[in-house]
Order: structure tokens, then C-alpha cells, then sequence
């Protein structure tokens, strides 16, 4: 058997479509790939992507429970860029969109931290 390669993509639950799809075409800069409205949902691909699709985003509408934090399930998911100047830029834009959660050093890499609309976190 062969073993898992890395994540393909990750699909995520969000209250309002229309505005986690601005989010992540305006602020975080992935590409909108189509928009399903049958099922609400959108699929989106970074500029730099092989992938089919690297985000897909499902609407649930505005009586959708919040987000919880520190319960049982995903707690942030990490994109990478190429460059301190790609996360530079990646920093700014989240702190101009009043998204940025954080920063850290982890030795070998730095990181920005952010969360979406709906608190979902990303590294």
C-alpha cells in the first residue's frame, strides 16, 4: 500500500457564501474555479495550484451554529507560500481585512496566523 502524499484540498463548512467567497478571493487571494448553487457552494484554487481545487466552501446559511473554539475537530489548516516577502504580504493583507490572529516562530519557518468570517483559523 502506498502511503498518503500530502492534503489535497480541504472543504469547509461556512454561514454567509457569498462573504467567506470575498474573503478568500480578496484577501487570500485563491481564485474562484465555479460556484454551484444548487448545493451553495463554491470551489477555489491558489494561483500557483496544480490541484483541481484546494478550498471548497459550503453555505449554511445564517442560522448556522458559530464556529466553537479548543473543541474536538480541525483546528487551523497551513498554507504555505514561497517567499518572506509572499508572508509579508500575506500579513499585511490580513491585518488590513482585521483578520490577523497571530504570529509565531517555529525555528525552521515563520508564520501569520488568521481566521476567516466564520473563525475559522489558518496558519
Amino acid at each position: 500500500m502506498g502511503g498518503i502524499r500530502r492534503l489535497n484540498h480541504a472543504v469547509l463548512f461556512v454561514s454567509d457564501l457569498d462573504r467567506a467567497l470575498a474573503f478568500y478571493t480578496d484577501v487570500m487571494g485563491f481564485k474562484l474555479l465555479s460556484r454551484e448553487d444548487r448545493f451553495n457552494a463554491a470551489f477555489l484554487r491558489t494561483a500557483e495550484s496544480t490541484n483541481h481545487h484546494d478550498l471548497g466552501l459550503f453555505g449554511l446559511g445564517p442560522s448556522a451554529a458559530p464556529r466553537q473554539r479548543a473543541q474536538v475537530g480541525l483546528y487551523h489548516l497551513a498554507w504555505q507560500v514561497d517567499t518572506l516577502d509572499d508572508l509579508a504580504a500575506m500579513r499585511t493583507a490580513l491585518t488590513e481585512a482585521d483578520h490577523l490572529s497571530g504570529e509565531s516562530s517555529h525555528g525552521a519557518t515563520l508564520s501569520v496566523y488568521g481566521r476567516d468570517p466564520d473563525g475559522n483559523e489558518f496558519e
